[in-house]
């Protein structure tokens, strides 16, 4: 560096050396992509060097003390500036962190580098995280899933199909025993799992003792009736790390194959709960509560698919990731790319998918990807093409809503799910003759028959708010 890089003053951060587009980043680089919307006048190579700048060494001058380290080593280098195809006021600034920057096995450390202090710069309008390569060296510092999907088939021993949940509804006000009825009958008609709601934690009206108790006597009474392993997720969410594994240990005592926790106890937390879970042979599901605060809108934020790798990393066993045809937020290409993060050991770049970087993950399990919000029986073609057969599909005002009552909507579920795999397997185009294969199974399913009556005509048919820059390529037939 010139002589000029120490004069007193402010430097633009280009010129600090944090716009570095002779930069190639080594295999052991942490990389971030970027959306972003710089201040009118603002240069992009300058906002993209801003945006190194802020998230690693930078401040709004030059300081002395830089001359007392290494300090090439320690900066952020944007390294490209690429603009969002038709969006003339939109850039991607990809970014290269150095591994020295981050705490091993530290999701916190790593967040707060990365989105700790930047995204209210005054030189951008608007900032979005979209995607990050997590090198091998330090996915390895992870845990990671608490057990993974093939660990937990192996629990559960179901194979070779989706497993089926649903969220007991009414969510709040039901008493302890009522909901846990709710459990037996949903479990007992064909559901794998129920499950708590994010916001059931202990509330007045049903302390979470008693909750639990009430559940697992559901759990216990269907698993004796049908033969198979059964679960609920019981929320052990609460103010303290000491009251959740209060929570979690009496969960385990009662003989739960399955805990549940809420994204909003913060990262510190998931980990924590996420070596309790792999300790104590628990299965883990992560509800992603407000999570949309941040990762819905294009320009400004946190994008899903960087959540999904933040909490593989951390340890968890399931993660709500979309369902694609349901009533919450989920373009097409986006949600198989999530799945795609969470799910595969190793993931292409792919701009289709939104999928910035290539992702090795080093042989570290998968995390169960689950589909929950407004859908039914009628999807089930669509649900098992978009989202696989390593995936939970949770029906809850779907199962719990069936005008012939609970069992009945579970069964209406598990005869729907099995249909559709059954005709996979023959090699069907179970997509397209989707509908007829449901129609044909509820001939001999009046659960199912009513549900398609029901429900089959309903859609949320709304364009989304997230979608990938890149379009699919047309082919020519």
């Amino acid at each position: 560096m010139s002589a000029g890089r120490w004069s007193a003053g402010v430097i633009p951060y280009a010129e600090m050396g944090y716009w570095r587009p002779d930069y190639e980043p080594k295999d052991s680089d942490i990389l971030a992509a970027f959306r972003i919307t710089p201040q009118q006048g603002v240069p992009p190579e300058e906002a993209g060097a801003a945006v190194a700048g802020e998230s690693s060494t930078a401040t709004w001058t030059v300081v002395w003390t830089d001359r007392l380290t290494s300090y090439e080593n320690y900066q952020g280098k944007c390294y490209k500036v690429e603009p969002v195809p038709g969006q003339g006021d939109q850039f991607i600034a990809y970014i290269a962190y150095d591994l020295d920057l981050f705490e091993e096995g530290s999701i916190a450390n790593l967040t707060s580098s990365i989105i700790g202090n930047v995204f209210g710069f005054k030189a951008l309008k608007a900032l979005r995280l979209e995607d990050m390569r997590i090198p091998t060296h330090y996915v390895k510092t992870f845990q990671g899933p608490a057990h993974g999907i093939v660990m937990e088939r192996e629990y559960l021993g179901k194979f070779g199909r989706p497993l089926l949940g649903a969220t007991v509804k009414p969510k709040l006000g039901l008493s302890a025993r009522n909901y846990g009825r709710v459990v037996y009958e949903a479990l007992r008609g064909g559901l794998d799992f129920t499950k708590d709601d994010e916001n059931i934690n202990s509330q007045p009206f049903m302390r979470w003792r008693d909750r639990f108790l009430y559940c697992m006597e559901g759990v216990n009474r269907a698993q004796a009736a049908t033969g198979e392993v059964k679960g609920h997720y019981l929320n052990v969410t609460a103010a303290t790390m000491e009251d959740m594994y209060e929570r979690a240990e009496f969960a385990k005592e009662l003989g739960s194959v399955i805990v549940m926790i809420d994204l909003t106890i913060g990262y510190t937390a998931i980990q924590s709960m996420a070596n309790w879970a792999r300790r104590n042979g628990v299965i883990l599901h992560l509800h992603r509560a407000g999570h949309s605060t941040y990762t819905r809108q294009k320009t400004h934020g946190v994008n899903f698919r960087v959540i999904a790798k933040w909490m593989r990393l951390a340890g968890v066993d399931h993660i709500h990731a979309g369902t694609v045809v349901g009533k919450l937020e989920g373009d097409p290409n986006s949600v198989r790319g999530y799945y795609d993060t969470l799910r595969l050991d190793r993931v292409e770049a792919d701009p289709v998918k939104g999928l910035y970087f290539d992702q090795e993950w080093a042989s570290m399990p998968g995390t169960m990807p689950v589909a929950s919000g407004g859908i039914h029986a009628g999807q089930m073609h669509q649900l098992l093409h978009y989202l696989g057969e390593d995936s939970i599909l949770q029906f809850g005002g779907g199962t719990i809503g069936h005008p012939m009552g609970i069992a009945a909507g579970a069964a209406a579920n598990r005869v729907a799910l099995e249909a559709m795999i059954k005709a996979r397997n023959e090699g069907r185009d179970y997509l397209a003759e989707g509908p007829g294969i449901l129609r044909a199974a509820a001939k001999h399913s009046r659960e199912l028959d009513v549900a398609l009556s029901t429900w089959g005509d309903i859609t949320f048919t709304y364009d989304s708010t997230d979608t990938p820059d890149a379009a699919p390529t047309p082919v020519s037939v």
